[in-house]
């Protein structure tokens, strides 16, 4: 096995010499330390089975959710692909969301410990995912900055996020990710498993208490534009079929990067659950979850009217009510 850093990033790694599906112990403890010290790891040309894709993930923890197609094709029961879906379905919408930079499931009581994708098919041109170290990022923050975070937490929801970057108004259902819940979580994290401080925000997140949505809002984003603002804590990824990507979303941001919505763009997802005495906020019968979903009604009916110069006009899907995990 042949571990080789991302030339010019402080984090990612490129793994080599290894097959994913004959992984011993060893090797995969090699794994889960080189994950947790560069953040993410790149397997090149695995051509990973779904039953391998599980297979290698539970040794991570429990899956939130296990070889599912992150695609823009839905997959059939048969395991065929149906045809490319039109960008008014939620399924479309909820894709194009996922191209703003964000930490998987912080929109869920649990949120996720890691993900992977592994690509089937690809677009030539774009399509591209996208890393970011809120590590590095929370190091080079001044500390006029560090002190003013070290306490405040947002709120986090999909609904808000797709309401806010896209004017995406999706059905509410408490079975998706659009279930009505915010989930309030600190924006300066301490990794459960190496001690080290990253900042936690991401588009999901919104309505820090203690602040006026004004300064809120404009907190969040100049830290995020300040994770993205160097080059050296920012990755992009080109698939090529065959390929495996890893990632810490503890410590890291990621995102999708747009291509031509007609060709299709298949990769498999699974995701493994955080562990609840790190990644837990709370449950939607526990007392506190009122005061998220209180902020996150106020916060989508101003967003009503302010985001229909978005994307999707503040309107909901005509087509489809599919909601991305």
């Amino acid at each position: 096995m042949k571990v080789t850093p991302i030339a010019d990033k402080v984090f990612g790694a490129v793994v080599s010499e290894l097959k994913l599906g004959e992984l011993s112990d060893a090797h995969f403890a090699e794994l889960n330390t080189a994950l947790l010290k560069y953040g993410f790891l790149v397997f090149p040309k695995q051509f990973l089975s779904d039953e391998e894709n599980v297979s290698f993930a539970e040794r991570f923890g429990d899956l939130e959710f296990a070889a599912s197609p992150m695609s823009n094709k839905p997959k059939n029961e048969d395991g065929s692909y149906a045809d490319v879906s039109a960008i008014d379905t939620q399924l479309m919408r909820t894709n194009v969301g996922n191209e703003a930079w964000h930490t998987d499931s912080t929109y869920k009581p649990l949120s996720s410990k890691c993900a992977m994708l592994s690509a089937v098919i690809v677009p030539d041109e774009g399509g591209e995912t996208e890393l970011a170290d809120l590590r590095a990022a929370y190091v080079a923050l001044d500390q006029e900055t560090k002190y003013r975070i070290s306490q405040l937490s947002a709120y986090h929801s999909a609904q808000f996020s797709q309401a806010n970057d896209l004017g995406d108004f999706p059905p509410q259902d408490e079975t998706s990710i659009y279930h009505g819940e915010a989930y309030l979580r600190p924006m300066v994290k301490i990794h459960p498993e190496t001690g080290v401080k990253n900042l936690f925000v991401a588009r999901h997140a919104f309505g820090i208490p203690g602040l006026s949505r004004e300064e809120s809002r404009a907190l969040l984003t100049s830290l995020r534009d300040f994770v993205v603002s160097d080059e050296s804590r920012v990755y992009t990824h080109k698939w090529q079929a065959g390929d495996t990507l890893l990632w810490d979303n503890r410590a890291l941001l990621h995102r999708a990067r747009p291509y031509d919505y007609s060709l299709p763009r298949v990769l498999t997802g699974t995701r493994v659950a955080g562990d609840p005495e790190s990644e837990l906020a709370y449950y939607p019968t526990d007392p506190e979850a009122q005061a998220g979903r209180e902020a996150l009604a106020a916060e989508l009916a101003i967003l009503r009217v302010e985001a229909k110069d978005r994307m999707f006009g503040a309107t909901t899907a005509t087509q489809g009510r599919y909601s991305a995990r």
